[in-house]
């Protein structure tokens, strides 16, 4: 399949499996990692035959955030990828997932750190699974920076503000059992088998049928902060066209029939 020198693609059944593959720097961000990871996104929309993602990364890490040696260009890439930065300046926001949203649902399945850029590019994730000694955090402050990722935004919509407020502004780690306390995460698992549940996860996932999977994902996001009456409407219009597909048709005859539903996306 396709990827870079940095991010690993795999297919296993119909989830799209994209590693962060530099174990050496516990996968902090490079260029072609970058590069890598906004294509895997693309390819996955673009794909009917996936029905879910599953992000995570090789070495017993996850991300160490930006690698700002990489970034600057030592060496490490290519010519093709320095003029894809060029061609879209915005390459890199889309890659961590602060100005791209994929159809598809989105698994992280996070072992060892996930901090900085790691913690940010979780965010854009939509479920979130931890290895018992994954580590959490935003360290900007620490150094005199700003975690310019979108987590000033994100974060404190996705748990509560005290919580959110306290991860920005000490930039101190958290340990994956108070990250799942706090809603970061929404599974701990034992090391080594993070990966494991986020398939398990997926696969749940692709037995559904993908019209309505992914007309659901839209509406959450699509109606967050929205004043109750129009995110209702906003459902509806969502909703409603997914009850006269012929998958939905087909749910309801695999129900009768006691079977396995065979959905087409149509």
């Amino acid at each position: 399949m396709g990827g870079t020198e940095h991010l690993n693609l795999e297919r296993v059944g119909a989830t799209l499996v994209l590693t962060l593959n530099r174990p050496e720097a516990k996968n902090a961000l490079s260029l072609p990692m970058l590069v890598g990871l906004y294509d895997g996104w693309l390819e996955a929309d673009a794909d009917d035959t996936v029905r879910s993602v599953v992000l995570t990364g090789a070495g017993g890490a996850f991300c160490a955030g930006m690698d700002l040696k990489a970034l600057a260009g030592d060496g490490m890439a290519g010519e093709e990828h320095r003029e894809r930065m060029r061609e879209d300046p915005d390459l890199h926001w889309k890659a961590m997932l602060r100005h791209h949203r994929p159809r598809k649902p989105v698994i992280a399945a996070v072992e060892g750190p996930c901090v900085a850029g790691g913690t940010e590019i979780l965010q854009g994730t939509d479920i979130r699974v931890a290895a018992e000694s994954a580590v959490f955090g935003l360290y900007e402050v620490r150094r005199g920076l700003f975690p310019i990722g979108g987590s000033t935004v994100r974060l404190p919509r996705q748990i509560p503000r005290t919580h959110a407020l306290e991860m920005l502004l000490t930039g101190r780690p958290y340990p994956a059992e108070e990250a799942a306390r706090i809603g970061l995460v929404g599974h701990v698992v034992p090391d080594g088998t993070a990966r494991e549940k986020a398939l398990e996860i997926a696969e749940r996932i692709n037995a559904c049928g993908p019209l309505a999977v992914e007309a659901v994902k839209a509406s959450v996001y699509e109606t967050a902060g929205m004043p109750e009456p129009e995110a209702l409407a906003s459902e509806l219009e969502r909703g409603w066209p997914v009850f006269d597909t012929a998958d939905a048709k087909e749910g309801a005859r695999a129900f009768k029939e006691k079977r396995a539903p065979e959905f087409r996306r149509a």
